[in-house]
């Protein structure tokens, strides 16, 4: 067990890192959204001016939610209950009764990134900042590619678990009637990339193609499929903890414009059908700690070891510069 684990089906907190908490396109200027994340209640609103923010949920003066009746006031949230208003970095700005705003008037504001269609904050559990980031993918922004299309799911899980899918080769046969495929993993410090090989038919013939997976920490992910010329596809997928038993998968995916029609359809419904059969895995199976691992079930301890740097307990350098 990790250090500062918590009881129930795994033995890991909350992992650090960044997390979709929505897609761009579900969050209009002025709108605000009440959401669990982290097992935490937080508050997501965007400025007039559209910049998206995260705060926490109950408003420090007498506990009301500020997603609940909260309204956005030009680069501010103002509090149902008694009218404060808080900036965007969680201080307290305005007291329309009051002819002075009270030492300690604030509440926390995360770190919040937007893009590749998703609106994502960090989390780490001792409170210390970034170290890392989530690149922005081009591809979002190309016009030669199409507007994204989102698929979300809540499963009954935890994120190591999820990510993990990746690494379990065998999986592919029993779970998804494949053969079981090649895999090359390489670790590169806080990323990891993973490929698989495989033959795709097409109109133009068939060819060998190669997905690759390249995440930044554990949490998010591109990817792309390469190997057909003229022809690309991308998903971003993220894995947000509601709780440490329970996460919000959201997937952003774009095609070449070649491929909005059937093939490109034909490719999202294919990955969101596929995962299908993984879910009610998901959400029955506990963690093993230490699984007699065969020679063919897939590079999934070296996972596990790279894993554990998003973890602030088992991570002592890290955990360290949090503290005051």
């Amino acid at each position: 067990m990790l250090p500062g684990g918590m009881p129930g089906r795994f033995p890991f907190p909350v992992p650090d890192g960044w997390f979709a908490v929505a897609t761009s396109a579900e969050l209009a200027p002025g709108e605000v959204r009440a959401i669990r994340a982290f097992a935490r209640d937080l508050v997501l609103f965007r400025t007039a001016s559209g910049r998206p923010v995260v705060v926490d949920a109950h408003c420090p003066h007498l506990g009301a939610h500020l997603g609940v009746g909260g309204r956005v006031i030009g680069e501010s949230i103002r509090c149902p209950f008694h009218g404060w208003r808080f900036d965007a970095g969680g201080r307290c700005v305005e007291i329309g009764y009051a002819r002075r705003i009270p030492r300690g008037a604030r509440t926390r504001s995360w770190d919040v990134i937007e893009r590749n269609a998703m609106i994502l904050v960090w989390h780490h559990l001792e409170g210390a900042p970034p170290f890392f980031e989530v690149p922005a993918l081009p591809e979002f922004d190309d016009p030669d590619w199409t507007e994204p299309r989102h698929y979300e799911r809540c499963v009954r899980s935890a994120v190591q678990e999820l990510a993990e899918n990746d690494h379990d080769t065998a999986h592919f046969r029993y779970v998804h009637g494949l053969e079981i495929p090649e895999i090359e993993v390489q670790y590169d410090g806080l990323q990891r990339t993973v490929v698989t090989g495989g033959i795709r038919e097409t109109d133009a013939g068939r060819f060998r193609t190669r997905l690759v997976r390249r995440s930044f920490g554990l949490g998010a992910m591109a990817v792309r499929s390469e190997g057909v010329p003229g022809a690309g596809t991308l998903l971003f997928n993220s894995l947000t903890p509601i709780d440490e038993e329970n996460v919000h998968l959201r997937w952003s995916f774009t095609v070449t414009r070649n491929l909005a029609g059937s093939v490109g359809r034909d490719f999202i419904d294919g990955l969101i059908e596929a995962v299908q059969p993984d879910i009610p895995i998901w959400e029955n199976k506990v963690y093993r700690p230490e699984p007699p691992l065969c020679d063919g079930d897939g590079p999934v301890a070296g996972f596990r070891r790279w894993a554990l740097q998003f973890y602030s307990h088992a991570r002592p350098d890290r955990a360290a510069a949090a503290r005051p």
